[in-house]
């Protein structure tokens, strides 16, 4: 489905025009958002660490680097950056804050393929590959005027959760887990994320 997480979600909006430097406006944007509202979750006894919240915020922070640059090249430039909280209660259990939407709207209807990077020497072409990678699902909105490319990142679980042996926190923890790709979900536990995104940065995918 490829409507927001909850009517009542929190919302942030940037609106947006031109290319110069847009990437870097939008992960500050982004970044102060999300340290305003204490994602992916407040210090205390049996939280997150200080190494997962870091690589939480840094997955979302390539996350956005990536549709922002795609926009940029492929769309004519991004007019507007939404960030939204789902509403859903923190699962105190497994100590896992809410989660977060992102949407990355352009002036194009082209919608966003799938190919080979670097493909007749042309840049990029990892975009798709680190929203398929990194967020628990994505999709396009056709718009008037316009698309949406959004996703969503699950709250990680904290890694003792894990440990902890907690069949939810095995499965990905959260609901709306299973599946992948565009308008597909897929659930994630915070450390597999965290390798998948120290892989892409191995690799040598930039992430801005």
């Amino acid at each position: 489905m490829n409507e927001p997480m909850g009517s009542d979600a929190r919302t942030r909006r940037l609106g947006l025009y031109g290319a110069a430097q847009v990437v870097g406006r939008c992960r500050d944007f982004c970044r102060s958002t999300i340290e305003d509202w204490a994602w992916p979750g407040p210090e205390y006894r049996g939280a997150l660490t200080d190494e997962e919240r870091h690589a939480a915020v840094e997955d979302v922070l390539l996350l956005v680097s990536e549709a922002v640059t795609n926009a940029v090249r492929h769309g004519g430039g991004p007019t507007e950056l939404v960030l939204r909280l789902c509403p859903s209660a923190p699962d105190a259990a497994l100590g896992r804050a809410a989660d977060l939407r992102i949407e990355v709207s352009d002036a194009s209807r082209a919608m966003p393929r799938l190919r080979t990077p670097t493909v007749l020497g042309r840049p990029g072409g990892y975009g798709l590959k680190v929203m398929n990678l990194l967020a628990r699902r994505w999709g396009v909105t056709p718009r008037a005027g316009g698309k949406t490319v959004w996703f969503e990142v699950a709250a990680p679980v904290p890694a003792r959760a894990m440990l902890n042996g907690s069949p939810q926190a095995q499965r990905g923890a959260g609901p709306g887990g299973g599946g992948a790709g565009p308008s597909r979900g897929r659930g994630r536990s915070r450390s597999g994320s965290t390798r998948k995104c120290r892989s892409i940065r191995a690799a040598g995918i930039p992430g801005d």
